[in-house]
Order: structure tokens, then sequence, then C-alpha cells
């Protein structure tokens, strides 16, 4: 059973093939923990654990690093705004993010590296692009040169020509060009780390090169995260990194899809980012991780909480048929999985199809009556079910959400917009209702 991926490099399914026989270096960009994870985060990383479970199961050694960025421009931002310092309010969120990757059922990376805890590789580094005229020094600033390397935008597929600046911050005229990106930030405070450039602290990209070096050598395997951090993120790893070491950064580059609101991407400037935290007081975090892989990585999704009531009803299904035979606690091998049935093959060769999940469970559900006419194809589905695709199988919680004053209101405004026979304004309260969590059931009326 051969695992296929398509590398966002060259847009084609290929046979994944390690560096190292049976060993896979995997880095997926973690989070900057300035606020509370989101559903784009939840479903990142679902997607990857999913990567990483399959691995595992097909008998490969993974080392995977997911970090932490502990510094930055937005979490300095909320430490001047509160009387918490920057270090506080990243072990906060730090911490709320494992919550939600526990509620996931996410498994734990080999290892979780911050930025601070990085800083003399991250000098170092920097100092070796500096030495090689690959960066610049602009009195306590240093940026890195994109125009000394020749193979920039290789991964997004842009044009050095057209680009404007990748940083986070407005564009410094000082530059070289409006392209180059800040490694090191100065500062005539002396604040943060000194460097032989003055005090400051490093720019976003440079740190995730340095962490993956450290913990994974010069190359990786597989280099994941969203497809946001195509550009500039990873598009300017490739860069400080191939140029420093002068070969491949990254064997295979995977990017999971946006989740989008209603139609609309979530962004702070809308109001309309749904928080994990949120979310799980409205659905099991099982039935999120379900909705999740229902659909493809690589496939946007247009999120709606009304449409969470189907999905948790499939899931109930699978929890009656599986959920309720002996819970499998070890990690099913191959040859035991493969006590030799077709659908479990189909089953397998689709998630090794460029993690195609949705497919996957497409067989399942279309071949319940055959799995459950034997014992044996039971618990090799369960096993898929919970090793591979991460889903506990255990009864949801059954919660009814209070009524507020506030919904209270909107269901008394429904109910008169409905006696009126205004339907327009009826469906108008009943989408509000359900955008806060609340599914409107209405009864026929003679």
């Amino acid at each position: 059973m051969k695992l296929k991926l398509t590398n966002s490099l060259s847009k084609k399914k290929e046979l994944f093939k390690p560096q190292k026989e049976k060993s896979v270096s995997l880095y997926v960009c973690g989070i900057t923990p300035y606020d509370y994870s989101h559903l784009g985060h939840g479903r990142c990383y679902v997607s990857f654990d999913i990567l990483v479970r399959l691995l595992k199961f097909l008998d490969y050694d993974v080392t995977y690093v997911r970090n932490y960025t502990d510094i930055d421009d937005k979490l300095l931002k909320k430490a001047s705004e509160s009387d918490l310092t920057y270090t506080q309010i990243a072990q906060q969120f730090i911490d709320a993010y494992k919550k939600d990757m526990s509620a996931l059922n996410n498994l734990e990376p080999t290892i979780e590296p911050r930025v601070t805890t990085h800083i003399p590789e991250i000098i170092d580094f920097i100092k070796k692009l500096v030495d090689t005229q690959k960066a610049y020094v602009l009195e306590h600033d240093v940026y890195f040169d994109i125009t000394s390397f020749d193979k920039y935008g290789k991964l997004s597929h842009k044009n050095i020509d057209d680009l404007e600046s990748g940083a986070r911050v407005q564009t410094d005229t000082r530059k070289k060009h409006p392209g180059d990106f800040a490694l090191w930030k100065g500062n005539d405070q002396k604040l943060f780390w000194e460097s032989p450039w003055g005090y400051g602290r490093p720019g976003w990209h440079i740190e995730c090169s340095v962490m993956a070096k450290k913990h994974l050598g010069e190359t990786i395997d597989i280099h994941a995260g969203g497809a946001d951090l195509i550009f500039p993120h990873h598009e300017n790893e490739i860069a400080q990194s191939e140029s420093l070491h002068n070969k491949t950064f990254a064997q295979y580059w995977l990017h999971n899809a946006f989740v989008n609101i209603n139609k609309e991407k979530m962004s702070k400037s809308l109001g309309n980012i749904v928080s994990l935290k949120d979310i799980f007081k409205k659905i099991d975090p099982m039935v999120l991780r379900y909705y999740f892989l229902q659909h493809h990585y690589r496939t946007p999704i247009d999120f709606n909480i009304g449409d969470l009531d189907g999905v948790k009803t499939a899931y109930k299904k699978l929890i009656t048929n599986f959920g309720q035979t002996k819970q499998i606690t070890h990690q099913v091998t191959h040859k035991e999985l493969a006590l030799g049935h077709e659908l479990t093959t189909k089953i397998l060769n689709a998630l090794c199809d460029d993690l195609n999940t949705s497919q996957a469970l497409g067989l399942i559900f279309q071949s319940l009556q055959e799995i459950k006419q034997s014992e044996i194809l039971t618990h090799a589905i369960q096993a898929i079910l919970q090793n591979i695709l991460g889903l506990t199988l255990q009864p949801l919680e059954e919660e009814i959400a209070p009524i507020t004053p506030e919904i209270e209101q909107l269901i008394k405004e429904r109910e008169a917009a409905r006696a009126k026979k205004d339907w327009a304004q009826a469906d108008v309260l009943r989408d509000k209702l359900l955008q806060l969590g609340y599914h409107v059931h209405d009864k026929k009326t003679k």
C-alpha cells in the first residue's frame, strides 16, 4: 500500500518517498498564541493529524514538529493593551489551544518548539545569511534580499517583478526591493535580545526555517500548513533556507484549503471569526472533526452551523454501528487490518490517495449492511475510524442550550412574523437563530 500526495510544488499526485526509509520528518506551522484558536486552525491540525496517523499505520517512524510563534507584533500589541506580559498572554492561549487540540483528539507532536527558546540559533542563521550576502543590514534591522535567490516564487508561482512587500508591516522604503523581508527587527530601546546588529527580535519567516533545521535537519520530508501561508511565509522559508544550505528545504509541501463562513473568508475585520472554544459549547468536538473529514483537505469549506445537524446524525450512525463493539486501544497494524477484505483495501487506498477522507467515509457508509455481517470486518472498520481517522466513537453528550432573554425575544418575533404570514422576515429570524446555534422546528399548522 503506497501513499500518494499532491505536492504543491508540482500540483501532481506523487508517490511519497521519504529521505530515509521508514523515517518521516514533518513540520507543520503552528499558531501565534495571541487569541483563541478558530475553525481554520481546527481544520488544519485535524487534516495533518490524519497524515501523521496514516504514516504511523504504514509503519513509518514519524518525527512531527509543530511550533509556537510566541513573540510577534500581535502578541506585543495585545500585551500593550493589558496588564499581562506577552509571555503570559502566549502561555494563556497555548494552554487553551492544547485543550482544543485534545478535544479534537489530535495526537500531540513529537516536538513543540517555541521561538523564544531558539534565539541563539536564529541569530546564527541570520549572521550566516549576512556573511554570504543573501541578507543586508539597515541600522539595527536585517533584511533578506529576494533578488539573491533566483528561484524565488517557485512555490507560489509569483513573479518577483510583480511583488509588493510580503511583510506584516508597512513597506520600509530603505529596502533594496519591496519584497525583501525582515529577518531581524531592531530597536534603540535595548528591548528583547542582543545581537550583532543591536537589540531586537526575529522576523516572522526566519523562525520556522531555524526550528525546522534544528529539529529535523537541513532538508525535511513534508512541510504543511494552511493555504494562507503559501505566500509569503512558506515562499520566504524556502528562500532563506535554500540560500544558506544550497539544498532542497522540503521535499513535499501540503496545504489545506480555507474555512469560509457563509461564503466569506473568516477575518477579524468582518467579525466572523468562529473560535473552537465557542463552537464546542454548541457541538461535540467529534462532530466537528467528522465534519472536517467529510471534505477533502484541499477543498474549501463553507461553514454554516445549521449544516451540523445532518453531520451529527451521520456521526451518530457510525457510533451506533461501531461504537458499541470492544474499543480498540492499541495501534492496529497493517497486517491486522488486512485480515483480508476487499473493502478495507479500498478504504485504505482512498486514504493513501492524498488523504481522501471523504471517499473513505463514503465507502464505509455504502457498505454498512455488508460490514454488519462480519465481526472481523466490523472491528477492522472500527480500527480505521479510531486509529487513522481519529474518531473516538463515544456516545455524544446531548446538551440543550439555555434559552436566554435575547433568544426568547427572537423566537417571539419570528412567531409574530409567521402569524402575519411574513415568511421572508420569519426566514431572516430563523437564520439568525441558526447562527447563534439554535435550530427552530416549526409545528405544522392546520
